[in-house]
């Protein structure tokens, strides 16, 4: 169902938000600690908001120009199955400053762009077509995944908000995908997901009457579906059967199926 008004100028402002509080971790960065290794095998802290920026760009661009962006997606997958990394290669020599205001004029342009558009607005984009509520939710949940790879490589602790309930929401209406991207069949089963929020409060998706349930912090959840933590390295519980093997190949991000961080990799979240 498509969000209102309302909802989507709130759900711009936390897009807006959780890019700024990125930049506030950026900006004192030696050029040095730009060029840190991060948990992203091959990717340094440079290439992660090189890779914000650039899809903040051709997101913009698929509700200003669509046949434009049609064709850039197309030429992108032609260069071979390592594109992304391609377009870090290309800009590796950037300069942080530069980059970061890349960054900050392509987050203002893409948040723009989609208010004018309307949340029931549509654009082309890499799979199925997306309205502007869709690609607003996947620009946060972008930001917020590779902000917390920035975060890892820098050890800075992860203080969750409630913006992540964003990416807890997407977490759960890609659990079909998450299947899907892996050539296997989804359960059709009814899952109960009741997580904590940062704030204490509890926030639920499916039936309260399921057998299914999963159980946990909306960090920890957040974490997995981004696939920045193993399983083993989150508190997440699950019910044997349909919502344990959901768990164990949940994805919400689009493209191939992810590799993920390997158990143990990490101190277990604490959820906070």
């Amino acid at each position: 169902m498509p969000i209102d008004e309302t909802a989507f100028r709130a759900l711009l402002a936390d897009v807006a938000a959780e890019a700024a509080d990125l930049n506030d971790l950026l900006g004192p960065l030696t050029h040095a600690q730009w060029r840190t290794p991060t948990p992203a095998e091959g990717w340094n802290i440079h290439d992660q908001v090189v890779h914000l920026a650039y899809f903040d760009d051709i997101a913009a661009l698929g509700f200003t120009d669509p046949a434009a962006l049609t064709r850039r997606v197309a030429d992108l997958l032609a260069t071979g199955d390592d594109w992304v990394d391609q377009i870090n290669v290309e800009r590796a020599d950037l300069e942080p400053e530069r980059t970061l205001a890349w960054f900050t004029t392509s987050r203002r342009c893409v948040v723009e762009t989609l208010a004018a558009a309307g949340p029931a607005s549509r654009t082309p984009w890499f799979g199925p077509p997306m309205s502007a509520a869709s690609s607003a939710t996947a620009r946060l949940m972008e930001t917020w995944a590779h902000g917390q790879d920035i975060r890892d490589a820098l050890g800075v602790k992860t203080v969750a908000t409630d913006r992540v309930r964003h990416i807890c929401h997407l977490g759960v209406l890609t659990r079909g995908f998450s299947f899907q991207v892996r050539g296997v069949e989804a359960p059709t089963t009814d899952i109960r997901v009741e997580l904590t929020a940062p704030g204490g409060d509890t926030w639920v998706w499916g039936p309260a009457d399921a057998e299914q349930r999963v159980v946990g912090t909306a960090l920890d959840f957040s974490l997995l579906v981004t696939q920045r933590r193993h399983l083993a390295d989150t508190a997440l519980t699950g019910t044997p059967g349909a919502a344990q093997e959901w768990l164990a190949v949940a994805q919400a991000f689009a493209g191939n199926a992810g590799t993920g961080r390997r158990a143990g990799q990490f101190d277990r979240s604490t959820g906070e």
